[in-house]
C-alpha cells in the first residue's frame, strides 16, 4: 500500500468511480446479482444467493459492501414534485395511495387553493426503499387520473 492509500483509509476520505458493468471483474458483477436475489427475495439465504450466480461466500462478503447498481444509489435521497391536480374528491388521496404502494414515504405535502378547478401540490418523498426509481414515479404520476402536470423539482 503506498502513502496516499494509507491516508485515504486513515482519514475516513471514500473514493468513488462510475465503472460500466462490461469492465468489472466477474466476481464483483456476480455479487451485485446476489444481492439482487436476496433484495428481491429470490432466494432466503446467502448460500443459495451464491451457489445461483456461481459465487464463493468468501468473495460475496469480501465486496458486498463496497459495490451498488448505480440505480441503488440514485433511488437514496429525498424528492420534491410539484403537481397538477384536478379540484375533484379523492384525487390526492389516490395520488398518496400510488406513492405509499410504490413503497416511498410521503414527508410533506403543501396543497394550494384551487383556482379554475386546479390545486397545486407539492410533495416531499423519501425514496430510498422505493423498489422503483424517481423516473418511473413520475412517470406513474402522471398517468393518474386528475393529474395534469408531476414535475421534480428538487433532490438530495
Amino acid at each position: 500500500m503506498d502513502k496516499q492509500d494509507t491516508e485515504t483509509k486513515s482519514s475516513g476520505n471514500e473514493r468513488y468511480y462510475l465503472v460500466r458493468e462490461d469492465i468489472l471483474p466477474e466476481a464483483l458483477v456476480k455479487t451485485v446479482h446476489a444481492k439482487e436475489l436476496l433484495a428481491r427475495g429470490e432466494v432466503k439465504t446467502i448460500h443459495d444467493a451464491v451457489e445461483q450466480v456461481e459465487l464463493s461466500r468468501s468473495a460475496f462478503y469480501k465486496y458486498k459492501d463496497g459495490i451498488f447498481p448505480l440505480s441503488k444509489l440514485e433511488r437514496e435521497r429525498i424528492v420534491t414534485i410539484s403537481m397538477d391536480l384536478e379540484h375533484r374528491s379523492g384525487i390526492l388521496s389516490r395520488v398518496l395511495a400510488m406513492i405509499a404502494g410504490l413503497e416511498g414515504n410521503v414527508l410533506t405535502i403543501h396543497q394550494t387553493i384551487p383556482l379554475q378547478g386546479v390545486a397545486n401540490v407539492v410533495i416531499s418523498v423519501e425514496t430510498s426503499v422505493m423498489g422503483e426509481t424517481v423516473a418511473v414515479l413520475l412517470e406513474k404520476l402522471r398517468e393518474q387520473e386528475g393529474v395534469s402536470r408531476a414535475t421534480l423539482v428538487g433532490q438530495g
